[in-house]
């Protein structure tokens, strides 16, 4: 009988040593007014790094200009490379790793905050930005794919332990894999084979441009929670094409689409009011009288992401990343025992950003996330949970642009 792995015993990603097996996973912080890296953006990942996961993540780091959610996002570039170092180096003294998460969020994009067209598989009308989308071409498909190589060099240049490359939650990638988005007659249309080309050939460039210098992850959809859209048998085999490929040391598997349906990743309480609470009329009346269309309702469960990543357990040898809802020490336990690798939490280290120390220490520790999601309209202010005694910026102060030692 083989025993399964502690979670908390250190582990191999690829070429990386972590000393537990507990990822933090990317969500974005808040802290980077017009896409600088800023003290506040430092200090909230060295509080994450010193309550003891194995590697936190930066969310999100745009590969190209009109790659950001908004202008507010750090794009990667040589100029923000010392203030990342800076970042990575303050991470690195906590004991932890340190990963950078890439990627294109193509049709999620706020065309008007980033003043350039955002791009999709196909043309259509965006429910974000209330402006048209453009069908991306195949010269911006290549220069994207060879974005992402220079930016995983950029990332290796300031330090970073592992990028991880999003394929999920219709960003880029992900609406090229969904049928729904993705109405190209084209080599990038079609067939599953063509609809998952964008992905391969990004994972490709970017194991070509860092080699095994640094671990290589990717973050995508089993399905995307919308009629028509990704699902698991396309997703499935997606998964053992990346596999096939060689381009990556390890996958985290997640659910959702920002674009059409975003609390099928998050589950439990929709915080409609809050949300709309964050724009200026009419939009904010807008979002409450019909915002139960987009924010729609699922019940949390612990591990709610378990019994969908359980079928790719079964298909790959490739090391799995679980996330979804994960808070007790016996679901991690129970993770490793099905040959998970790695386990990633979110919502929970904003709560109790020493979440995993408590757990080494206190195994029967419970978790004081109540999975309210008023953390998420707050990613408009710093991304902080609501309901803990100290908010996040009543510490962090008034944000100041990180400098380079």
């Amino acid at each position: 009988m083989t025993l399964s792995a502690d979670v908390f015993a250190p582990a191999a990603l690829g070429p990386v040593r972590l000393r537990n097996r507990l990822v933090k996973a990317a969500t974005f912080e808040g802290r980077t007014p017009n896409g600088e890296v800023t003290q506040q953006l430092i200090d909230f990942h060295v509080r994450t790094a010193r309550g003891g996961v194995g590697m936190t993540t930066v969310a999100y780091c745009a590969v190209a200009p009109e790659g950001g959610i908004d202008r507010h996002q750090i794009r990667m570039r040589a100029d923000v490379v010392p203030a990342l170092r800076w970042l990575t180096d303050s991470v690195h003294a906590e004991g932890a790793a340190v990963s950078a998460q890439l990627g294109h969020a193509g049709p999620v994009a706020n065309a008007a905050s980033n003043r350039l067209p955002a791009l999709a598989p196909s043309a259509l009308p965006s429910p974000l930005s209330m402006r048209m989308i453009r069908s991306a071409r195949a010269a911006d498909l290549e220069r994207i794919i060879a974005a992402h190589a220079t930016a995983a060099r950029l990332a290796r240049d300031a330090g970073f332990d592992a990028v991880e490359l999003h394929f999920g939650h219709n960003y880029l990638a992900s609406a090229f894999l969904s049928p729904k988005l993705n109405r190209r007659t084209d080599s990038y249309g079609g067939s599953l084979r063509n609809r998952a080309r964008l992905a391969r050939g990004i994972a490709r460039a970017v194991r070509d441009a860092v080699g095994d210098r640094i671990a290589i992850t990717a973050k995508l959809n089993m399905d995307d929670g919308v009629s028509g859209g990704f699902w698991l048998d396309e997703s499935l085999q997606v998964a053992q094409w990346l596999e096939a490929d060689g381009g990556l040391d390890a996958l985290e598997l997640t659910a959702g689409s920002s674009l059409l349906n975003p609390m099928y990743l998050f589950t439990g309480d929709v915080p409609l009011r809050e949300f709309s609470a964050q724009f200026p009329q009419p939009l904010r009346l807008g979002i409450r009288m019909s915002g139960n269309a987009f924010l729609r309702s699922y019940p949390y469960r612990e591990a709610y992401l378990l019994d969908k990543a359980l079928q790719f357990r079964d298909a790959l040898s490739l090391p799995l990343i679980l996330l979804g809802g994960i808070t007790r020490k016996e679901t991690m336990n129970l993770a490793m025992e099905q040959g998970f690798s790695f386990v990633a939490m979110a919502r929970a280290l904003l709560r109790e950003p020493d979440l995993p120390n408590l757990l080494r220490d206190e195994p029967g520790h419970r978790s004081l996330c109540v999975h309210c999601n008023k953390c998420m309209p707050t990613i408009y202010r710093g991304t902080h949970c609501v309901l803990a005694s100290e908010p996040v910026l009543t510490e962090l102060g008034t944000p100041q642009r990180a400098r380079a030692r």
